[in-house]
């Protein structure tokens, strides 16, 4: 009888998908705004606190260090538990962590408060992504994506932003951090209003029900396709490349360019609103005619020289931050909801946890090392010079997300493609309405 109930019952409506959408991603908005919030006080932490360049930068780096197993545990937990409790869950250790960063001027207690965030921050994202892949599996996906990653970066917008419309709080290391765990909150809110707005869907309409897991066999992780790894280096090198340079970007742009704290964050946030705008257009372009690998190619080509122009030449740095701008939009937009392509649902969870963890390690990594990078050469604005061997760090990681788009592309144009190169939005629903008349 409930099942002939359940036939009855109606898809949502697109309204309500989105609703969801929204509202899900207001955990994405707190999490990035706490995570960025760090960049644009680097100078102030070095001048009022005593920090070098190597602890500013493991402040971002302890970020990643967790997640390097946490985040592939996270992902069995999000498959085993659902994505409603995972989402609450990773968001309460995402405002606890912002919240014991802004306690104390000790490096070592706010190292801790950024472990424990980054503890919740990756797991988070990987609930909110497996989350959407549900709703929006086999209709408008990586648009969906798209959207989602434009209002989380509203949140890495507002905190690359903050020393315009809140430069006031910049007179103390602490009132910026503060702003922080006020934005981390939504972490919470948002988990909350889902599970609200799921729990009305599932009485209301025909939604398909979270599976039960397979067992995890951890060495069959690491059998999965070519295509899968591929996409996993492509992560590992293109994030590398973006995030650990958001992290001294402002004081790189002060010491190594005469700008003001001020135009530093705008050029910074330049990077976000150019992704903010183009990176939903990107996911729907996608949707309707493929090429995803093709596209993350171009993607990567574009982060080679970037660093190389703004560490050598005395072109306008909004060139360079357009060019990453593009790349920045349109590989996240394409490599998250291919993976949905590419690895089952009820291993979907797993799968991102994977790619997560190992993503992080080079996070971890390319933190610290350009931080002793710009410590070892003395970057500083006396010595502009100092920021070389760092921007040649960044610019070798673009040419090895290149390599790794390529090898992407020629799997996906063989006899083991998963369709990246080929499924539409179009072709999607050909293959439901086909699968509905086998029925």
């Amino acid at each position: 009888m409930e099942e002939k109930m359940a036939q009855q019952k109606s898809e949502p409506p697109k309204f309500y998908r989105w609703l969801v959408l929204v509202i899900i991603s207001l955990a994405m908005f707190g999490n990035y705004y706490a995570y960025d919030c760090i960049a644009p006080l680097a100078d102030v932490l070095k001048s009022q606190l005593g920090f070098s360049d190597k602890i500013i930068g493991l402040l971002n780096g302890i970020y990643s260090f967790p997640n390097i197993i946490m985040v592939l545990v996270g992902g069995v937990i999000i498959d085993r538990i659902g994505t409603r409790k995972g989402t609450l869950l990773f968001g309460s250790f995402c405002l606890a962590g912002a919240a014991l960063t802004a306690a104390t001027p000790n490096a070592w207690v706010m190292i801790c408060g950024r472990l424990l965030f980054g503890l919740g921050a990756e797991s988070l994202i990987v609930a909110v992504t497996t989350a959407l892949a549900k709703w929006f599996r086999g209709k408008e996906l990586s648009f969906a994506f798209g959207i989602n990653l434009l209002i989380a970066r509203m949140g890495s917008f507002a905190a690359q932003m903050s020393p315009t419309w809140a430069s006031s709080a910049y007179d103390k290391w602490q009132w910026p951090l503060f702003i922080g765990v006020a934005f981390a909150t939504f972490c919470i809110t948002g988990p909350v209003l889902y599970i609200l707005l799921e729990r009305r869907a599932e009485s209301h309409y025909a939604l398909a029900k979270e599976s039960e897991p397979d067992k995890v066999i951890w060495r069959d992780l690491f059998k999965m396709s070519p295509s899968f790894w591929y996409m996993v280096a492509l992560c590992v090198t293109f994030y590398s490349a973006i995030f650990p340079f958001q992290t001294f970007a402002v004081k790189f742009f002060m010491e190594a360019h005469g700008a003001t704290r001020e135009s530093g964050g705008q050029l910074l946030a330049m990077l976000t609103l150019f992704a903010m705008i183009a990176t939903p257009l990107f996911g729907l372009l996608v949707d309707k005619v493929a090429k995803r690998s093709l596209f993350m190619m171009f993607g990567s080509l574009l982060l080679v020289p970037v660093y190389l122009m703004m560490g050598y030449s005395s072109v306008s740095l909004f060139i360079p931050m357009a060019m990453m701008g593009v790349a920045y939009s349109l590989i996240p937009a394409i490599m998250w909801p291919s993976v949905a392509y590419i690895v089952e649902q009820k291993k979907l969870g797993t799968a991102y946890g994977l790619m997560t963890a190992i993503q992080n390690v080079g996070l971890f990594g390319f933190n610290v090392l350009v931080g002793w990078a710009n410590d070892t050469w003395n970057a500083s604005a006396a010595n502009p010079s100092g920021y070389h061997a760092g921007m040649w760090i960044f610019s070798c990681l673009g040419f090895f997300g290149l390599l790794f788009a390529f090898l992407l592309r020629r799997a996906e144009r063989g006899p083991h493609a998963h369709g990246l190169e080929t499924i539409t939005t179009k072709s999607a629903s050909v293959e439901g309405v086909a699968r509905e008349a086998e029925r």
